[in-house]
């Protein structure tokens, strides 16, 4: 029996939509977007389904929140890496190398952030009504801008293309990590018949080739 009581206050809501997101990132280490339903999330939270959506309108929106959460936290976490792993001395073409390194190796370890970003625009931005759409690609929005405010630092190169590369680089890892995870029928296949593998891609080396590719491809169009 759910034990459900309807907060009384903003903050009783705040506690409960957080606890719905924890418990979805709970379920996400544990399987793939894909295998994430409403009905296990609210067995899980303790909460009748009608419930959990009094909270979010669907589980796309749910997973929308946690992706905004998660990619707001690698931003965050970015600058240190950056400073790390770029250095401000070198040329601008070793310098893009770095920054492609270290960008890639930030997300290789957030499995979670790349699943949700791959799941993006063909799953989560469906089932959602238009204002949620529109709050959660305001919210990206901003995660690219901050993003690009990054890279701006380390490339200062890139000049106004800085958006158009942080944008390239969101989309580039959703892309590599989809193809980088086969499903068992393929993987199957690549086992019976190794030739089919030519086009197999390890997450990090080759997200690293791309984004070391877009980062110079970028700069080279930025320069007279």
């Amino acid at each position: 029996m759910s034990t459900f009581q309807r907060a009384r206050s903003e903050e009783q809501r705040e506690i409960r939509r957080q606890a719905i997101l924890d418990t979805a990132a709970a379920m996400l280490d544990e399987m793939s977007v894909s295998a994430v339903s409403l009905n296990e999330l609210s067995r899980r939270v303790g909460l009748a389904k009608s419930n959990v959506l009094r909270y979010f309108e669907s589980r796309e929106a749910v997973l929308l929140e946690l992706l905004d959460q998660r990619w707001k936290q690698w931003t965050d976490e970015l600058p240190a890496l950056l400073a790390d792993g770029v250095d401000a001395g070198a040329p601008v073409a070793e310098r893009g190398e770095q920054f492609a390194a270290a960008v890639t190796a930030s997300l290789a370890e957030r499995r979670m952030l790349c699943d949700l970003l791959s799941a993006q625009a063909g799953v989560l931005e469906h089932n959602v009504s238009p204002e949620v759409a529109a709050c959660y690609k305001r919210a990206a929005i901003a995660n690219v801008v901050a993003f690009a405010a990054l890279a701006a630092i380390h490339l200062p190169e890139l000049g106004g293309r800085a958006h158009q590369l942080a944008a390239s680089v969101i989309m580039a890892a959703g892309a590599v990590w989809t193809h980088a995870r086969p499903s068992e029928a393929m993987l199957a296949a690549y086992a019976a018949d190794p030739g089919l593998a030519a086009l197999r891609m390890d997450f990090a080396p080759a997200l690293r080739e791309l984004l070391a590719t877009l980062t110079a491809g970028t700069l080279a169009r930025t320069r007279p």
